[in-house]
């Protein structure tokens, strides 16, 4: 059975029709066993990379090719690498479903343009940062804000070299959101000492990724 619905499938395909400008990986570790999400994973970015041909799916045992996560910093399953022929150091941990689907398709929009919408003050300050900075975004597939979030941290990665953004469902890595103490989602935690909850305006998120650099 399709996980996207049969009712959604010809706008989505427009969607990205009209969105989609270059080729773009999808690049999916996954594990056999022990890994209760890694099926569905793979079977929504198949089911769009069928409907588009600018969209390439990989498929790559979490395991059997340790070194390949390892170039990729993937550390848990199931993860999603998206990136052009340049990596941007986007990431999804879990399945991108419910709400996240909508930070899936935004991820795929923006790596396939190689740029953002985000102002020209805000990149010129991503493009000022001088240290490497990692942002994990925790979320939900019910949470209707979380997207906004995720994506913020996805579109600043692609604006800079030195910018990581990690997009991270709390509920399938509960050993996480209880080291992180999430109560509450979306959850940012910068270079794992900045943290702030909501989806907050990108000047607010601006400001809270560069007091990093302080």
């Amino acid at each position: 059975m399709s996980l996207i619905p049969d009712d959604q499938r010809e706008r989505i395909r427009s969607e990205l029709a009209e969105k989609l400008v270059g080729p773009v990986r999808v690049i999916m570790f996954t594990q056999a066993m022990e890994c209760k999400f890694c099926a569905d994973t793979k079977q929504l970015i198949y089911e769009l990379a069928e409907m588009n041909d600018k969209i390439q799916a990989e498929v790559h045992d979490f395991v059997a090719d340790a070194q390949l996560a390892q170039q990729y910093g993937v550390d848990k399953i199931p993860a999603i690498a998206i990136r052009a022929e340049k990596d941007y150091g986007i990431r999804f941990y879990g399945f991108p479903y419910g709400y996240e689907f909508q930070t899936l398709m935004e991820a795929l929009t923006s790596v396939s343009r190689g740029q953002t919408n985000l102002s020209e003050q805000t990149k010129q300050k991503l493009r000022e940062i001088k240290i490497p900075i990692n942002i994990k975004v925790f979320t939900t597939l019910t949470c209707p804000h979380c997207p906004t979030a995720a994506t913020m941290a996805h579109k600043f990665a692609i604006e800079t070299n030195l910018i990581t953004a990690e997009v991270i469902d709390a509920n399938e890595f509960q050993d996480l959101a209880i080291k992180y103490g999430i109560m509450g989602v979306p959850k940012i935690v910068v270079n794992e000492k900045i943290e702030f909850v909501g989806a907050v305006p990108e000047d607010v998120f601006l400001e809270q990724v560069l007091k990093t650099t302080q």
